[in-house]
């Protein structure tokens, strides 16, 4: 999820803030404050729409895409301005049920892919190497992009969508339209991951040092566990979001993915410095090692209630945001953003775009 160093930076921005409903509309489910560097043009108003009130995609469909075959859904007219959604972990494309439609129906083309390991994503080769890396990551929205002939997309993530995202939009500025960032810049910094938090906020990320072991494996490798575990960690950091079992078994058919284990392990690995990287990908974690800066217009996004931030301001973060830029709080809302206030998120994807 979000990285060590993030933690005690991952703040937010609200000069001059207010309190507005989410998406400007007076029943939305959350409410934002929104900070803005620079007046951009007039973006439509996305309608309030309850959490929840979709269940489904309509539009399923794969395409081979660099080391992988990506099975994502699709909604919205063929040759609307692109937005890939990218859901985070141990979540998946359901995240964006309620919010692709309204993006949808706002006119954009919707994009929401299955992250490597999950889902129906799988890998073309049994020898290709099972890394969950950022810069892995980030490659995959690019073969993505490539494969669909998407030259230019609004990428909006949370959690190790919101890395991806942000990984795409420092390396690869020229494809990224806008950005919107839950918890901000979430590249790891991969020295910095040596250094103890205080001990409540080591409490919080209890699972990373679970799969540091070989005992956390075994758990992700057996369905029972993995299935359990996942939903704890939902409970842990959605604390108001009244999800029933339904809405769970929906994404935790994603995690039944063969190398669903292999993935999250490595990921939380690698991020402890426990996993070696994949040499091919040597050359973007040293560019990312140097935390360049987001220069596309951005939105970044801070859930309230998540624990895995300190505060909500956004200071820490918000040097790396270097164009037009505004910082926004989703109030009494955890960590799964898009999917407990899909009005709000949606409206920032909007927004981020007529930056």
């Amino acid at each position: 999820m979000i990285n060590r160093r993030t933690f005690t930076k991952a703040v937010g921005l609200g000069v001059g803030a207010t309190a507005v409903s989410a998406g400007a509309a007076s029943n939305a489910p959350a409410a934002f404050a929104a900070g803005s560097d620079r007046p951009g043009r007039p973006a439509p108003v996305i309608p309030a729409v309850t959490a929840g009130t979709h269940t489904t995609f309509t539009d399923l469909k794969r395409v081979q895409a660099g080391v992988l075959d990506i099975g994502y859904a699709e909604a919205g007219p063929k040759h609307g301005p692109v937005v890939i959604c990218l859901h985070g972990w141990p979540y998946d494309i359901h995240s964006y049920v309620d919010v692709a439609p309204l993006l949808a129906d706002a006119g954009y083309r919707v994009i929401v892919p299955y992250l490597r390991g999950h889902g129906t994503t799988t890998f073309l080769s049994p020898t290709t190497v099972r890394t969950g890396q950022q810069s892995a990551i980030a490659l995959d929205v690019i073969a993505l992009m490539d494969a669909l002939r998407i030259p230019k997309a609004v990428l909006a993530g949370f959690d190790w969508g919101s890395r991806a995202a942000g990984t795409v939009a420092a390396l690869w500025p020229e494809r990224v339209k806008a950005l919107v960032a839950v918890s901000g810049y979430l590249i790891v910094n991969l020295p910095s991951q040596k250094n103890p938090l205080p001990p409540k906020a080591e409490h919080t990320w209890w699972y990373q040092y679970y799969f540091a072991t070989d005992r956390g494996r075994v758990a992700m490798e057996t369905r029972q566990n993995r299935h359990d575990l996942c939903r704890l960690v939902w409970e842990e950091t959605s604390p108001t979001w009244k999800f029933d079992d339904a809405t769970f078994e929906r994404t935790a058919a994603a995690f039944e993915n063969p190398d669903y284990a292999a993935i999250v392990i490595h990921n939380y690995r690698w991020r402890l410095g426990l996993a070696d990287g994949e040499r091919r990908y040597e050359h973007y974690e040293r560019l990312l090692a140097a935390r360049p800066p987001v220069t596309v217009p951005a939105i970044a996004v801070d859930p309230a209630l998540d624990p895995f931030l300190p505060t909500t301001d956004g200071s820490g973060y918000r040097k790396f945001f270097t164009g037009p830029y505004e910082h926004r709080v989703l109030t009494g809302i955890g960590h799964n953003a898009p999917q407990e206030a899909p009005t709000a998120f949606a409206q920032a994807v909007v927004d981020a775009d007529h930056l």
